[in-house]
């Protein structure tokens, strides 16, 4: 694994010596410069010069409608991120998002301050939790783009910021899969709708990397007409226990079909596995299908069907737990403000909540359902 790394930075390496070399040995070969030709040169890098300051707020809502079996007025929550807390009104984040672009250089800078922001970085409430994205990026040409810093996951459907998401709500999948990576990628257009990426970041969801090792990611995207589709692999070391290693493994699908300008098909296929010495310690696999349907200019609804299944370690025979979620969510734009009126209902087999959470829920609940309503203001 080692010799892997040392070789995947390497060939990053030489990839971009190469490129640098293309480009100082094309411009030995220039011809003097004439005065017009500099003068459009320095007016096309001042329209390139692109600097961008965005945001948004977001809060709501969310009344349970299903109380725990046995222990009256005690209601249950969602076991997925974001809205945890029951019967309650609630903040989610108050976020900033520099960009700029400079020629073949960039950066971003994203900050966020509330609870969105504390439980999209583990759950850690010191300074560092604030950041939410801060990398930068080198373009040696159109086709090649580098990246060094924190950035926001590839693996998934949905993300952390509330304005890209149609369900205020997130998935079981989103809630078990990384928020965001520290470390370097290089994006490459193999094609016209033909892309790939690899990487190697710290631990997941890490700003540093406190286990030894890295993780490897990787993406293989491919575009054409109204279809969009993303193969993304990651893999590495997730706990040093004692002698033995507790290694992870993820497989995602994510796609998208534009079936109209009034709908929009979406799917998130995920496999999650650990292992130690090669023997399986269990870990998820789930599907969720998404549907946009624009009922006006101002009006769109979105719908999401997830099946999430837990799976058993090697060699452990069980019924596995599993639950099946169902949401509904309006989204009223008023401007720039966006209202989500959204009904959720989750339904477990298997004592899927006991085993997801036994510390939320008793052993015979096998159904959450709630209403929320959500307001983000984005700017």
């Amino acid at each position: 694994m080692k010799q892997f790394f040392q070789l995947a930075i390497g060939l990053m390496f030489l990839t971009s010596m190469s490129l640098f070399a293309q480009d100082a040995s094309t411009a030995g070969e220039l011809l003097p410069a004439d005065p017009e030709t500099e003068a459009t040169e320095d007016k096309e890098e001042e329209e390139d010069d692109d600097f961008s300051l965005t945001g948004y707020v977001d809060a709501y809502y969310q009344g349970n409608l299903t109380e725990m079996e046995g222990a009256e007025g005690v209601y249950l929550p969602f076991g997925t991120s974001f809205t945890e807390f029951t019967n309650t009104f609630g903040i989610g984040n108050v976020n900033l998002l520099a960009e700029k672009s400079l020629g073949k250089v960039g950066f971003v800078g994203q900050i966020g301050f509330g609870p969105r922001a504390v439980v999209g970085n583990g759950g850690i409430g010191n300074f560092s939790a604030t950041v939410q994205q801060l990398y930068v990026t080198y373009s040696p040409s159109d086709a090649v783009t580098f990246t060094l810093g924190n950035f926001g996951t590839f693996v998934g459907y949905e993300v952390i910021d509330a304005p890209a998401n149609v369900n205020y709500s997130t998935s079981y999948l989103f809630s078990n899969g990384p928020f965001y990576h520290t470390g370097a990628k290089v994006d490459i257009a193999i094609a016209e709708g033909f892309g790939a990426m690899v990487g190697i970041f710290n631990d997941t969801d890490g700003k540093i990397d406190d286990v030894s090792g890295k993780h490897i990611g990787a993406q293989l995207s491919a575009e054409t007409g109204g279809l969009a589709a993303y193969f993304n692999v990651l893999a590495g070391k997730e706990a040093e226990l004692g002698e033995n290693d507790l290694n992870e493994f993820q497989m995602d699908l994510t796609a998208t079909l534009e079936v109209s300008e009034s709908f929009m098909l979406g799917l998130n296929a995920s496999s999650y596995s650990t292992s130690i010495d090669g023997d399986g310690q269990g870990g998820f696999f789930g599907t969720a299908l998404y549907a946009t349907i624009g009922a006006s200019e101002t009006v769109d609804v979105g719908l999401r069907a997830e099946y999430f299944n837990l799976t058993a370690p090697e060699g452990v025979t069980v019924d596995e737990p599993n639950v099946l979620s169902l949401t509904a969510s309006g989204n009223i734009t008023v401007g720039d403000l966006r209202i989500i009126p959204e009904f959720r209902f989750d339904t477990g087999s298997n004592n899927f909540f006991n085993a997801y959470d036994g510390d939320t829920y008793g052993a015979s609940d096998e159904s959450v359902a709630a209403f929320i309503l959500a307001a983000v203001y984005s700017f």
